[in-house]
């Protein structure tokens, strides 16, 4: 048995950003990529490959979490366009029609429920799969039990390919995002600091805080140490805030357990109501595999 962990935040901009004709509901309402999650999750649904048992969509909602409020300068809504705000909303009850769990965050975000989720069942299934290509989420990646998969690649992540992909194992993913940056989340990094170059140091030192003040106790060749040891001495407090913002929280609650995520099909009385309230009649039949009650 399976875990699939949907990172549907991920997925709402994608859909929106594809080139999938544009789409409104009755009222004139943009739901280009409400619609575009809903085809991608029942794609999934029906991949025999994925054989989906469990599975749950997390969904950031707002966009904002505490960690705006302990940097400025983290994403935030700003320049997000308003015709995808406004499916927010909209798009958890799509996938609550579909029969899925949703878990809608507010003060946390998207990654943290994943995160959190992965780690709590781990032990209980052969194996997770968090979809979602983003970085942050190797950090929870372990072996072959806990992977990522990136659905447009066509690419399983586990734990060498994590390490492969950033140049560290997962455990050091939140200290290199803290020294390189992340322009997504809107972590600046420190000045100087390559992903080359952290990485090597990150490889010899494991974190952070093990990275010698003095570049002369640096036993690992890197280019302009004097400098950027430098840098690091001077910018440690701003550089452990830039780790607390890229490490996920995995103790957000949850009040799922592995039973209650179960997928036993679409309910056909309710996803059809859901199809016929936006006049998605393409998507009604879609489905291959229905609740055994029906609704």
């Amino acid at each position: 048995m399976r875990l699939h962990l949907v990172d549907g935040t991920y997925e709402l901009f994608r859909a929106h950003h594809s080139k999938r004709p544009s789409r409104t509901d009755p009222q004139g309402r943009d739901i280009k990529a409400t619609v575009g999650v809903v085809s991608s999750l029942l794609r999934l649904l029906d991949d025999p490959d994925e054989a989906v048992t469990h599975l749950a969509v997390a969904f950031d909602n707002p966009i904002e979490s505490f960690r705006n409020r302990l940097f400025p300068g983290y994403k935030d809504s700003t320049g997000v366009d308003p015709a995808l705000l406004a499916q927010f909303d909209r798009v958890e009850e799509a996938v609550d029609a579909l029969g899925l769990t949703v878990w809608s965050m507010d003060e946390h975000e998207a990654d943290d429920a994943l995160a959190t989720a992965a780690l709590r069942f781990a032990d209980a299934v052969e194996q997770v799969r968090i979809l979602t290509p983003d970085k942050d989420l190797g950090q929870v990646v372990r072996g072959q039990r806990i992977v990522q998969v990136d659905r447009v690649r066509e690419r399983v992540l586990d734990e060498d390919a994590v390490h492969a992909r950033s140049g560290v194992p997962p455990a050091s993913i939140p200290d290199l995002l803290a020294l390189v940056g992340d322009t997504a989340d809107g972590i600046p990094g420190l000045p100087g600091f390559g992903a080359k170059t952290a990485a090597a140091l990150l490889s010899r030192y494991g974190h952070l805080d093990a990275i010698p003040d003095d570049p002369t106790a640096w036993d690992v060749p890197v280019r302009g140490a004097a400098r950027l040891a430098d840098t690091l001495a001077s910018h440690r407090d701003e550089v452990d805030l830039y780790r607390h913002l890229a490490t996920l929280v995995t103790d957000v609650r949850l009040d799922d357990d592995l039973d209650d995520v179960a997928w036993l099909g679409v309910p056909r009385e309710r996803y059809r109501a859901w199809c016929d309230a936006l006049e998605v009649g393409g998507l009604r039949d879609r489905p291959t595999r229905w609740s055994s009650d029906g609704r």
